[in-house]
């Protein structure tokens, strides 16, 4: 049986690990430019690129062609979702979506600071240098595109995002139209969610900044200002008119032990309509439905994630 929390990843990771042998807040440090880098064209690439201010993000980077695609994992998760499987007929447990994706052209993965790998035990990440404290939404959108333009990863992209990671790439795109070729949200969270949960808004936010991990009372575990997130994207510019793909869950989100089951009915009344104005974002946006998968699509059907990259990727390639 299956055990998945919405955006919460250590348990995710318990259960992975037997199937597998806002508005202000800190953002990055301020100081000297990042230093030039450039990561191969063409490839396996796995290091730390610096984004200055003395800090260094890990980038992975598979396969080779253009557009390239960029993948952006949910709040609190490593780029690990990216690169491990956890399927059941008919569904295949090969290839993850990192190099299902590298088959047919370029993409790449990222660890934001504070995120969990999927290890045994589970750990923050080392391999991108820590921040502490709330983090702005800007200040990730900014992040994403310092370290594409310090990597010299060639543009526009592809933009792959999973939950929370829908709305770094959303603001990205927002900000970035010309940087921007395509969108893909993978069971991504949506601006409207906040008025769909009403009064119980604010509980559903604190369980998403403490999750009941390990990690929750570190101050380098990823923590964002989720009511500013979705004020940035409300007020930044319409997202430019390029191919989009929306992948939607089927399954019920798990939750830990004593969470209300108002709140769980909330959210599963709320998902769907978050969904449904995802795929409103754009002009005929296929949406698919992950039958019988939770909220980590990508790690459940990575050969319909892939699928629904390939789409995108094609219909960018096909554009004049």
């Amino acid at each position: 049986m299956r055990h998945r929390i919405p955006l919460l990843p250590v348990l995710l990771a318990a259960a992975l690990l037997a199937a597998v042998p806002g508005c202000g807040g800190p953002s990055a440090p301020r100081g000297a430019p990042p230093a030039p880098s450039s990561v191969p064209a063409t490839g396996d690439f796995s290091g730390q690129v610096e984004v200055g201010g003395g800090r260094k993000v890990y980038l992975s980077c598979k396969g080779s062609g253009s557009p390239t695609v960029i993948l952006e994992s949910g709040l609190h998760d490593s780029s690990d979702t990216w690169t491990i499987t956890d399927t059941r007929p008919p569904v295949p447990k090969a290839p993850a979506v990192f190099p299902g994706v590298a088959a047919f052209t370029r993409v790449c993965r990222y660890d934001r600071p504070g995120t969990v790998r999927y290890v045994d035990p589970p750990t923050l990440t080392t391999r991108s240098t820590p921040v502490d404290g709330t983090r702005a939404l800007t200040a990730m959108a900014d992040d994403l595109d310092t370290l594409l333009t310090s990597a010299r990863l060639p543009g526009p992209y592809v933009l792959v995002g999973h939950s929370f990671g829908g709305m770094i790439t959303r603001l990205y795109a927002q900000r970035h139209p010309r940087k921007t070729a395509g969108l893909v949200f993978v069971d991504a969270f949506g601006t409207d969610i906040r008025a769909l949960f009403g009064t119980r808004w604010a509980a559903y936010r604190t369980l998403l900044d403490r999750p009941g991990t390990p990690f929750d009372a570190r101050p380098d575990f990823e923590r964002v200002d989720i009511d500013g997130a979705i004020d940035a994207v409300s007020a930044a510019p319409p997202l430019p008119a390029v191919p989009m793909a929306v992948l939607s869950k089927t399954e019920p989100f798990a939750a830990p032990p004593g969470t209300s089951k108002d709140l769980l009915d909330t959210l599963e009344r709320a998902w769907p309509q978050v969904q449904q104005k995802l795929v409103e974002l754009g002009t005929q946006t296929p949406q698919f439905l992950a039958t019988g998968s939770d909220h980590y699509v990508q790690v459940h059907d990575p050969d319909l994630t892939i699928s629904a990259v390939r789409l995108v990727v094609g219909r960018v390639r096909a554009e004049p």
